[in-house]
């Protein structure tokens, strides 16, 4: 880092989880298998709901979105970190700090809106069912999708802006694994007061708008559970929105914790923490809430394995010279 009246930094230092270098060996296995999970997980669920014709529905082209968003958001954060896992040289260069930032921002609040179409969705389905046809038709469902990439990619544009035009001269290490705002600005000589302001403001509204959309909807299905006669109507229709529920509850309770405090050591310490929860496991936990909760998920799965299997049988009865050679798939 070269250090003046105008500092210029060429590139940081991710600490990570620094102290722990004993341990560096276990944590590189544990991330490993958990980022290979996710990216298992979410690639099948993707290739599922779009050969299923069964899962061609808005709430599978949502969840098709989500699983695509855990990708790109744990892709930027994870094999940065595991390469640091097995290297000495932890180093990050400034352009590609701001590439995480901004990518990883874009994703996180994309998520946020997504999980909100998705509350929103099960509430036409489930208190507007004979509109629902027409209110989340292909197109509604199209441009909600483009929107929430929109405004995703025009707040991390804005906190990158912001962020990275400031000066830097207290040090070049960053007390974390990614390049995340909060440790960032920590490191920074230049007032961030607007900075801090603009994150507590954006942050806040991301999920106080969004927290409210879904609570609105989840009280107006909570409300029209309440009304079916049927315990077993009742049963069946919760059913569909408790895989939505776990992972709403799950993403945002982690993340109010991550974002909502004043930027301190002690905050950043705790944000780490929060943040290995948030950028690793929750992405491989998606997938899973979706296909051990969700009947017509495991029903595709099964269906979808047992042509696997028979396509592999033909396959290797077709391989013998005895058989007959007109063959087909």
């Amino acid at each position: 880092m070269a250090q003046g009246n105008g500092t210029k930094v060429t590139e940081f230092y991710l600490w990570g989880f620094g102290g722990q270098q004993q341990l560096q060996p276990a944590l590189f296995t544990v991330f490993l298998v958990i980022y290979t999970t996710s990216m298992v997980g979410n690639t099948g669920m993707i290739l599922l709901i779009h050969t299923d014709s069964r899962l061609q529905t808005p709430m599978y082209f949502f969840l098709q979105h989500l699983a695509f968003v855990d990708i790109c958001y744990t892709s930027a954060v994870t094999p940065k970190m595991l390469q640091n896992f097995v290297v000495d040289n932890k180093s990050i260069s400034f352009g590609g700090c701001v590439l995480q930032f901004l990518t990883y921002g874009t994703f996180v609040v994309s998520d946020c809106y997504l999980l909100a179409a998705m509350a929103v969705d099960r509430y036409v389905a489930i208190c507007k069912p004979l509109r629902y046809p027409i209110i989340m038709s292909r197109t509604v469902c199209i441009q909600l999708v483009t929107g929430l990439y929109l405004v995703g990619s025009l707040n991390a544009s804005v906190h990158t802006g912001f962020t990275f035009s400031l000066s830097f001269c207290k040090s070049n290490i960053i007390n974390h694994f990614f390049c995340d705002g909060p440790p960032i600005l920590a490191l920074s000589c230049s007032n961030i007061d607007i900075n801090v302001m603009l994150m507590f403001i954006c942050v806040g509204f991301n999920l106080t708008f969004t927290v409210s959309v879904v609570l609105f909807s989840y009280i107006c299905i909570l409300a029209a559970i309440l009304k079916m006669s049927s315990a077993a109507g009742r049963k069946k229709t919760f059913s569909t929105c408790a895989s939505h529920l776990t992972a709403v509850t799950i993403f945002y309770g982690t993340l109010c914790y991550m974002y909502l405090q004043r930027p301190s050591e002690q905050a950043q310490e705790n944000m780490k923490v929060a943040s290995v929860f948030y950028s690793t496991v929750i992405p491989m936990l998606n997938p899973l809430i979706y296909s051990l909760r969700n009947k017509e998920v495991k029903e595709a799965v099964r269906v979808t394995g047992k042509k696997v299997l028979h396509i592999k049988s033909k396959m290797l009865k077709c391989s013998t010279p005895t058989v007959d050679m007109h063959c087909h798939f």
